[in-house]
């Protein structure tokens, strides 16, 4: 009787395989919810680190553009509404050769850039140093003569540095936008040091060196030794490549066109290199490189709203164009078909 009582062992059987069943079925939920734990702290340490590394780049970034642009103490106050962040906005750059050897105040490097905030495209127009420039209320000269000049003239009546290189920004400012006709708000100079300075940052740049290019000058300590083909140049040999003239016995040469046309190139690779998902963790280190070797006469805050409206900018939304002309000793004369595109290109950017 005993053991009638006890249930059929097919049933027991059959208890027994369902009670692990439903033993089990709970600890999935467990283990999902374990795994959906891990992976949210993973996700949350990896925002942490990206807010602290922007924060450091933010705080970085700041220190290096109140260094390159005028103090917003300083500086009068631009309306939004008036900002780079609304309207389009005309840019003059520099480029001096300031090494301890070098070509002192002459700007070898001459660009005007235009930067449209609807579109975050840009156009910018080399002008070879030699050109001659010839405008109203200005005595007609090489085009890299004139901040030198303005700058001299001013330290000559006793103004400290600073303004002196205000007023040779302010003339080049002036002569450019009566050559284009355009307003250009602002003007900036970078010295050579910082061009290298920004090439390494990123890494390098990958360009075509079109020629053989070797040439010495024990004078200004210049070494220049590149071979033709692709190549990832650092930062002195992209400023070779750049700024190559002729090698010493007179064969290789390059004009101020090529020359144009290597910068336009060196700038967009550094461009796409900074847009690229590796580069985005450089921007850092290149303002500050930037901000060692750079000076603006544009408000810091100004500065800012640049780099936040145009800061997916590539290559392939800025238009380059070289000055094309003629070389007739000592100087370079605009074609005037080349000046005439140069000048539709940056007004319609400009919006007039």
């Amino acid at each position: 009787m005993s053991q009638t009582s006890l249930p059929p062992r097919s049933e027991s059987r059959g208890q027994t395989k369902q009670q692990p069943t439903k033993e089990h079925k709970p600890k999935k939920p467990k283990k999902r919810r374990r795994a959906l734990a891990v992976f949210m702290g993973v996700v949350a340490g990896f925002l942490i680190l990206v807010a602290a590394v922007l924060g450091y780049l933010v705080l970085k970034t700041t220190d290096a553009i109140d260094t390159i642009g005028i103090s917003d103490n300083e500086a009068e106050e631009v309306p939004v509404a008036e900002s780079v962040k609304e309207k389009p906005v005309a840019i003059v750059l520099m480029g001096l050769d300031s090494r301890s050897h070098g070509g002192g105040l002459n700007t070898d490097v001459m660009m005007v850039a235009a930067f449209d905030p609807v579109t975050k495209k840009a156009t910018v127009v080399s002008i070879p140093r030699d050109t001659y420039i010839d405008v109203e209320g200005y005595r007609g000269r090489k085009a890299n003569s004139f901040y030198a000049d303005f700058y001299v003239d001013a330290k000559n009546k006793g103004s400290e540095t600073e303004e002196a290189q205000a007023e040779g920004k302010k003339a080049v400012r002036d002569v450019m936008g009566k050559l284009f006709g355009i307003d250009i708000k602002y003007a900036g100079t970078i010295n050579f040091q910082g061009f290298s300075d920004v090439v390494n940052a990123v890494g390098g740049v990958k360009v075509n060196v079109d020629m053989r290019m070797k040439y010495t000058d024990s004078q200004d300590g210049t070494v220049i030794d590149l071979q033709p083909g692709l190549k990832l140049l650092k930062g002195e040999d992209a400023l070779d490549f750049v700024r190559y003239r002729k090698s010493n016995d007179g064969r290789n040469m390059s004009s101020d066109f090529d020359r144009g046309r290597r910068q336009s190139e060196v700038i967009g690779a550094i461009v796409d290199k900074l847009t690229s998902l590796g580069g985005a963790t450089k921007v850092g280190s290149v303002i500050e490189a930037v901000g060692d070797n750079m000076r603006m006469d544009m408000p810091s805050k100004e500065i800012k709203r640049m780099l936040e409206t145009y800061y997916t900018v590539r290559s392939d939304d800025i238009t380059f164009i070289s000055l094309e002309g003629a070389w007739k000793s000592p100087y370079v004369y605009a074609d005037e078909t080349s000046l005439a595109n140069a000048r539709a290109a940056l007004q319609e950017k400009m919006g007039e």
